[in-house]
């Protein structure tokens, strides 16, 4: 008995020296880290841009006003700089794995050396709950989620804060500064639009002015052209939708009309050139590679991996539409109206009306305040139609337009004036 006595003595010596090591061994973050008690796992990431990187699951309430409703994992990726540096809260709209590239880092966590926290949007990725009640998938909720991981950071990071995002990213800061105007000092939208429909109906205006006459026109010509050869095209257009194993809600006639009504509007995002464009006398096997290089038919497959996106475009961030009339002699739709909800929502959400509180409570919020905040946006991004360039005389709020940009649009892109103009805002802001 006394043997046995001495051993457990030993043994419990032993543990207790080993948790003492292996806590001294442990950085000052990773120790902060383990006080979170929403932190349910944390692993170390390589980073060749900060000093210490980790990727933790944060667990949130479904419906933060019901916790009792249930909770899910969210993945919030953080990089560190210093206590003492600025804290950038990505608001990310989409997914998070890119962010665990060792290379990566934010556009305003490198100019300001700050502090990153990227917080992977609800319901995508690994941070959608099982099962995937859409009921849940809300802004408000999407934007306590945000003011959880703050609150849970703020004591680590007791520095200023700064929110940003790019385009549903961008909307997600904007929306996260209307709801919680106090959480952070400083807002950083890029190119993200303020949409007040599931079909906006500023887009379709917008496109028709954008630019030159003649690449517009360039543009038509190239439309009007594939749909004028789909007898010759479309069955090679199928053959690529077998092969690639898309699937879709209707007719492949239709995706291919579809297909030509987006590619305007998704050449004008990405800043395509206009000379790439094929020539209308080009082969048919140039003319449809460069359709489905520009407007890839997978954009409106059935169960998209981006299904989340189109789930809040149609119940309150809102959308856009597209002009038949120049192509309507050559279309198999009558009506491209209520598209978004036809094909790419999921079948049990296919009615869901579309709520203008958020739009509303967004427009009040900015007309009435004056948050420190920068918008970046392009000229030729057709998101711009959506943009809150109508916002003027605040001391505040200012917005940036890069003359011929895109949808890739960032601070450094900006001539030298306006980028330094808005450089020298956030040092200002954050003395």
């Amino acid at each position: 008995m006394k043997n046995l006595r001495s051993c457990y003595a030993a043994f419990l010596l032993f543990a207790l020296l080993s948790a003492s090591v292996s806590l001294s061994a442990q950085t000052d973050l990773q120790q902060k880290l383990g006080k979170i008690s929403a932190i349910t796992e944390t692993q170390s990431l390589e980073s060749s841009r900060f000093s210490e990187k980790y990727v933790t699951y944060f667990t949130q309430p479904l419906d933060h006003r019901h916790p009792e409703k249930g909770s899910f994992r969210q993945r919030v990726i953080i990089s560190h700089v210093g206590f003492d540096r600025p804290t950038v809260i990505v608001t990310e709209g989409y997914g998070a794995a890119y962010a665990l590239h060792p290379k990566y880092r934010e556009e305003l966590s490198r100019l300001l050396d700050a502090n990153m926290i990227f917080v992977e949007h609800r319901y995508f990725l690994e941070s959608t709950p099982e099962p995937k009640d859409w009921q849940y998938l809300t802004a408000e909720n999407s934007a306590d989620d945000l003011h959880a991981v703050r609150n849970a950071f703020k004591s680590i990071y007791p520095g200023k804060w700064i929110a940003t995002g790019i385009s549903k990213g961008g909307q997600t800061a904007l929306l996260y500064r209307t709801f919680y105007p106090d959480d952070v000092d400083i807002s950083v939208p890029y190119v993200a639009p303020l949409c007040y429909a599931a079909e906006d109906g500023r887009h379709e205006p917008f496109l028709q002015k954008v630019s030159t006459a003649e690449a517009r026109k360039k543009i038509e010509d190239f439309q009007l052209e594939v749909l004028k050869r789909k007898g010759t095209l479309l069955p090679r257009f199928e053959k690529y939708c077998t092969e690639k194993g898309l699937k879709f809600r209707a007719p492949i006639e239709e995706i291919y009309d579809y297909s030509v009504l987006e590619y305007s509007f998704a050449l004008w995002q990405w800043g395509t050139p206009t000379s790439t464009i094929p020539a209308v006398t080009a082969p048919d096997d140039e003319l449809l590679a460069h359709l489905l290089d520009i407007s890839n038919p997978d954009y409106f497959i059935a169960d998209s991996p981006t299904a989340s996106f189109f789930v809040q475009a149609a119940r309150e961030l809102g959308y856009y539409g597209y002009d038949t009339k120049p192509f309507k002699k050559y279309l198999s739709i009558r009506s491209s109206k209520g598209y978004l909800h036809r094909l790419m929502l999921p079948e049990e959400l296919k009615d869901m009306p579309f709520d203008k509180t958020l739009s509303r409570k967004i427009t009040k919020f900015l007309k009435e305040n004056d948050p420190k905040m920068i918008f970046i946006y392009g000229e030729n991004d057709p998101w711009t139609a959506a943009g809150v360039t109508w916002l003027k005389e605040k001391k505040n709020i200012h917005v940036f337009v890069e003359p011929g940009g895109s949808h890739k649009a960032r601070i450094s892109t900006l001539p030298e004036a306006e980028k330094k103009e808005a450089i020298e805002l956030l040092n200002q802001w954050l003395k």
